[in-house]
């Protein structure tokens, strides 16, 4: 149970620190670039089904893809923070996966928003890449689904007084308005 557990740890930092390569450095690309990475059509052609499906002009497509670059930015400090909370448990403490789940949350809406755009112009390289990226998203949600069920398993669970017995008398009937 406890090499699952290490193996649980390693895959999710390894997935941890994939996002915040890669995701860090194509945020980097799009906040650097005078047009936000529009210029990448590639990689910027949801931006621009988005854009049309929204109506949005130029500048709108501007601020869309400074958006979707920030976001990048963000979930790329997440798993970074993530990455760093790990180090600081194996020196001793616990690590809080909470927030690493919070920027899965963000790649899975990130990854289907660029999804949808692939799979509606047929882009079956754009679609391969979202697709790899919403798997990866899941595995590391699962392991840390994993990893909390077996941290709480090794925890001693103490029973807790019940406050409703203890609040009352001895032989007290215990109120129910229904019956």
């Amino acid at each position: 149970m406890r090499k699952l557990s290490a193996v649980a740890v390693a895959m999710i930092l390894a997935i941890a620190l994939y996002f915040t390569l890669f995701w860090g450095l194509d945020a980097l690309r799009i906040l650097t670039s005078p047009t936000y990475g529009l210029d990448d059509v590639w990689h910027a052609q949801f931006i621009f089904v988005i854009g049309s499906m929204l109506g949005l002009g130029p500048t709108g497509l501007l601020k869309l893809a400074a958006f979707f670059g920030v976001l990048k930015l963000a979930v790329a400090g997440i798993c970074a923070l993530h990455i760093f909370d790990r180090c600081r448990a194996f020196v001793g403490g616990k690590a809080n996966s909470e927030v690493l789940e919070g920027g899965l949350i963000l790649i899975v809406l990130i990854s289907i928003a660029s999804v949808g755009p692939a799979v509606s112009s047929q882009n079956a390289e754009m679609l391969r890449e979202g697709t790899l990226q919403l798997v990866l998203a899941a595995i590391a949600a699962g392991l840390c689904l994993v990893e909390r069920k077996y941290s709480r398993a090794s925890e001693d669970v103490t029973p807790a007084v019940s406050t409703e017995l203890a609040a009352t008398s001895r032989g007290a009937p215990w109120f129910s308005p229904f019956r």
